[in-house]
């Protein structure tokens, strides 16, 4: 459902690298390439950081890039969507069993089987139009995540009417974590994941300060922000309208779509920021408290452990979970934080 006129944006920018301190001891080393319909970069503080790194950490994302995306022929998702109940590999599975929690507990305002949805619209591609509601309506009847059921033991999927699966809404967060894995086992302990606008960072910064983290203003070019994070480390997964759409006549459609209406989610909310520990977390959760509103998403965000959340609304007032009033610093005077009303 994720993250198009192919305006992919990324919504965080880094701020802070090294201090002229650590700069005798570590060096900043990037590298970036397109995987995942996105920019994906990686920048790494260490010393003698080698380019055999970068290749083992942009290898597990072409792994998992192939045996997900549902625009790959044989990838294992293309084979479910196709009907087959196969055996699923790690990643898959861990991917498809938080994907099926997240769209549990949203009560289907999440949901991994939106793919008919997702591909009528055809948002982000060449094909991209305003389907009528006759071809909504018979998407809709295809989405249902209760079809699903995985076997533990076997770690087999069971179909149990036709879906197809979207796993885009999650899957670039369990990438994230798995590269973060990877660099700590390689002892690259000071780290910056962006997956397309996806940051998660690994560790501190290597003066033992904490990273700053800027995001987008929704209504501005890329690169603008509104205000500042200040994070160790942590993952940050932004969703918003801004992100990918498409324009037909004066009206803008954006990517996250109702799977209940059939249309992009209508609300007060321009963007949503979620911070929590894994990004696998912060994927999901940023599509499912989008779609579930200010107030919703609020006490939802709030009632959880260790995850919080900054709310962008239309108007540009900015509403901040417990934790996040914390660290986030409002830095644009075109908009206001404001309290929810008990």
């Amino acid at each position: 459902m994720k993250k198009i006129m192919v305006v992919l944006m990324v919504c965080l920018m880094v701020l802070n690298g090294c201090t002229k301190d650590n700069t005798q001891d570590y060096t900043k080393v990037s590298n970036q390439t397109y995987l995942l319909g996105t920019l994906v970069k990686v920048t790494v503080y260490g010393k003698d950081v080698s380019k055999e790194v970068f290749n083992g950490a942009f290898d597990i994302i072409k792994n998992i890039e192939a045996t997900v995306s549902k625009n790959e022929d044989n990838s294992e998702v293309s084979q479910i969507n196709k009907g087959q109940e196969i055996s699923l590999s790690e990643s898959t599975y861990k991917i498809i069993e938080k994907g099926l929690y997240y769209s549990q507990v949203s009560k289907g305002k999440f949901d991994i089987t939106i793919a008919p949805l997702v591909n009528l619209w055809g948002i982000g591609t060449k094909n991209a139009k305003v389907p009528s509601h006759e071809e909504i309506q018979e998407a809709i009847k295809k989405i249902n995540y209760k079809h699903i059921t995985l076997d533990q033991k076997t770690n087999k999927i069971q179909i149990h009417q036709p879906i197809e699966l979207d796993l885009g809404a999650i899957a670039k967060g369990y990438v994230a974590d798995e590269v973060s894995a990877y660099l700590m086992e390689h002892n690259m302990g000071h780290a910056i994941i962006n997956l397309g606008g996806n940051i998660l960072t690994v560790g501190e910064k290597p003066d033992g300060s904490s990273w700053k983290i800027g995001i987008q203003n929704p209504f501005d070019a890329r690169g603008t922000k509104l205000g500042v994070v200040t994070i160790g480390q942590k993952s940050v997964v932004t969703s918003g309208i801004y992100e990918r759409y498409l324009e037909e006549g004066d009206k803008q459609y954006h990517h996250i779509l109702d799977p209940f209406t059939g249309y992009p989610v209508e609300n007060e909310l321009a963007s949503v920021s979620i911070i929590s520990n894994l990004s696998i977390d912060g994927d999901g959760l940023s599509t499912v408290v989008f779609s579930m509103g200010l107030e919703e998403g609020f006490d939802f965000i709030e009632g959880l452990d260790e995850v919080d959340a900054i709310f962008v609304t239309k108007d540009k007032e900015v509403y901040l979970t417990s934790g996040a009033d914390e660290i986030f610093m409002l830095t644009h005077e075109d908009f206001k934080k404001k309290q929810m009303k008990k």
